[in-house]
């Protein structure tokens, strides 16, 4: 029987009345006030024309579509029109009209707006400079690491399951310290573009090779070079300005100071890595090479040149001169523009999608179907984000479920309805949290975003249908995230641990 994970998992926030929210619970009252005002004072003509559009007005509030509810797409679909009417969904990076002050100052379109990337000090012991990322309409920081991992294709259960242990006990840890507000993994498929082998067979070719072996290594470079995928994965790891202030303070202020509050965080967080995780390095990724990280992911089709030009730099072991990477403020798309149902970078579109987690679990690697690319030339990348929740705020939030649930199961005696499988395993649920918390252990609150990028020229929409389908062929529910493509493609493929909101908001 294979190991499962996330069967315990539940709403972080449970409906006050039968699944509604407080704020929606407020409008489907306030809506029925034309009709109980008719029926004071005896106006049952008026009455009767009433109470059906008290029932329009509460479907429109209660009922969610593709996530959310009818009045929620009406303001969306509003905010856009006003978005495009002024021009807000269109963006041109500094670079593209030669207005650059200073090359290390990023310049990136959209939610990543706000970041500005740092060169830190060494890291204890190394040579390596990890960069600091100040979000600073988020007010955190943040560093990120290219982590390099077997994979869990060929992992038996027990394998799978110490690893499932190593990342609750990381997750967990970084909930007790109280200092890590985010954990995000992220991983990027590409078809491999066959640069780095090609490098490869020219260096060891031998001109002594029998024409057999020639023949047969040709016909295996033609096979494989539709179906061979590049993977690559990296980890962020965010903290809040609040939270670190006091500290950085003492530690020497500034960027500096902050630097050095990260670093034991990244130490703690590499050695757990290492261990059950199963990762077999982690490297934390500095200014220049983080650059190269967001071009790459904004503009895959450059990946080729970049890759070729690291390996033409020291040829043979000899320094050619050849220039790799690209300045800071290059490494966003050169213009980016944002429709309802995707988002255009440079040209590139894609379409992102959330995923969300079944009723009964998954198993480790269950979504590795959903990363691999349908066609030649299509990029998919998927991030999973982590946030500890304090004890207190756990606490509180586990107490107004079972309360919530333990109201919503009186309710259903008292009109006589009968209690659902759906609703017994929802009360569990909340319970089974409650013990748990109570054990010592933490609550995590776990969100992931899916995104397929492809040419301009290729029409995003039926790759976004085709990244649908892998998700539900993986056992997942799929949520277009339609109206907010730009900042779920920043979430998905940009390693900068920015992009979903810090809380949720009510629906």
């Amino acid at each position: 029987m294979s190991t499962v994970y996330g069967a315990s998992a539940a709403r972080d926030r449970q409906g006050w009345f039968f699944g509604l929210t407080g704020p929606q619970l407020f409008l489907v009252v306030g809506s029925a006030i034309p009709a109980w005002l008719a029926m004071a004072v005896g106006e049952w003509k008026a009455l009767f024309g009433l109470l059906p559009l008290w029932g329009v007005s509460s479907a429109l509030i209660c009922i969610p579509v593709r996530g959310w509810s009818a009045a929620q797409w009406i303001g969306v679909l509003v905010r856009h029109l006003v978005a495009r009417a002024l021009g807000w969904s269109r963006w041109q990076s500094r670079a593209a009209v030669g207005d650059v002050d200073d090359p290390r100052e990023a310049d990136l379109p959209g939610v990543l707006a706000g970041v500005r990337i740092h060169d830190g000090p060494p890291f204890s012991g190394q040579l390596t400079r990890p960069a600091l990322i100040q979000d600073r309409s988020a007010r955190t920081w943040a560093a990120t690491a290219r982590i390099t991992h077997p994979g869990v294709g060929m992992s038996d259960t027990l394998d799978r399951r110490l690893m499932g242990s190593g990342l609750a006990e990381l997750v967990e840890a970084a909930s007790a310290a109280g200092q890590i507000s985010l954990i995000a993994l992220q991983v990027r498929t590409v078809p491999d573009d066959g640069t780095r082998r090609a490098a490869w067979v020219r260096q060891h070719a031998r001109v002594t090779e029998p024409e057999l072996s020639a023949e047969i290594h040709h016909q295996l470079d033609a096979a494989i070079s539709g179906a061979a995928v590049r993977t690559e994965a990296f980890v962020t790891v965010v903290v809040r300005e609040d939270t670190i202030a006091r500290d950085a303070r003492r530690a020497g202020r500034g960027v500096t100071g902050r630097a050095r509050i990260l670093h034991g965080l990244l130490a703690e967080v590499e050695a757990r890595l290492v261990g059950v995780i199963g990762c077999t390095e982690v490297a934390w990724l500095g200014a220049a090479d983080l650059a190269t990280v967001i071009r790459t992911g904004f503009e895959p089709g450059d990946a080729a040149a970049l890759a070729d030009a690291s390996l033409q730099r020291d040829r043979d072991g000899v320094a050619t001169g050849v220039a790799t990477g690209v300045p800071v403020a290059a490494a966003g798309p050169t213009t980016a523009s944002t429709s309802l149902r995707s988002y255009r970078h440079g040209e590139w579109l894609s379409v992102s999608t959330s995923i969300l987690l079944p009723r009964n679990g998954a198993v480790l690697g269950a979504l590795a179907r959903a990363l691999v690319p349908s066609e030649m030339g299509e990029r998919r990348a998927i991030t999973v984000f982590y946030r500890p929740v304090g004890q207190r705020s756990a606490d509180r939030s586990t107490g107004r479920a079972e309360m919530s649930a333990a109201m919503a199961a009186e309710m259903r005696h008292k009109v006589g309805r009968v209690e659902r499988a759906r609703d017994r395993r929802a009360s569990d649920q909340v319970r089974e949290t409650d013990e748990k918390l109570a054990a010592g252990r933490s609550l995590v609150r776990v969100s992931s975003v899916l995104s397929v990028t492809v040419p301009a020229s290729w029409g995003s929409q039926d790759y976004g249908r085709r990244l649908d389908a892998t998700v539900r062929l993986c056992g997942f529910s799929p949520l277009p995230l339609d109206g907010a493509h730009d900042a779920a493609f920043a979430a998905a493929t940009i390693p900068l641990g920015i992009g979903v909101p810090r809380q949720r908001r009510d629906r």
